[in-house]
């Protein structure tokens, strides 16, 4: 898991990149105003595993690294590379794009679903209307 926290000109994004059995599953936490360590820690500590939990995505796959070991200069130029390092990844793009499809999906079938049955109510009380004038002849 690795959680990156960037400022997109207008907020700090925070791109958590979880990798599950295989499959790498993005998500995005808006943070606002620059976030402080407490913040930081607090969001680790008490709302990062809700947020995990709720996704309904099922990821991207993704490769798993084997752990050999590292040479330790080529870890430190690893590591300075990841900290210059701006923006997210475009795996992580994806499963967020992924994400944003499918709660899409799942959102024009609860609106359709609330439509008909909008729909259906407005014909029943229609019915009932039209019977309602006809009872007294």
């Amino acid at each position: 898991m690795s959680l990156t926290i960037y400022h997109d000109g207008q907020f700090w994004i925070g791109i958590i990149e979880v990798v599950e059995g295989g499959k790498l599953k993005a998500f995005r936490y808006v943070f606002g105003a620059e976030p402080k360590d407490t913040e930081i820690l607090d969001f680790i500590h008490h709302k990062l595993l809700n947020l995990i939990n709720q996704s309904i995505h099922s990821g991207l796959d993704a490769k798993i690294k084997s752990n050999k070991k590292v040479n330790p200069k080529r870890l430190q130029r690893q590591v300075a590379k990841e900290i210059n390092k701006v923006g997210i990844s475009t795996k992580a793009q994806e499963a967020m794009k992924q994400e944003y499809e499918e709660k899409k999906k799942s959102r024009k079938k609860k609106s359709k679903q609330y439509r008909e049955e909008l729909k259906e109510q407005k014909y029943l009380m229609k019915k009932l209307k039209a019977k309602a004038k006809h009872k007294g002849k």
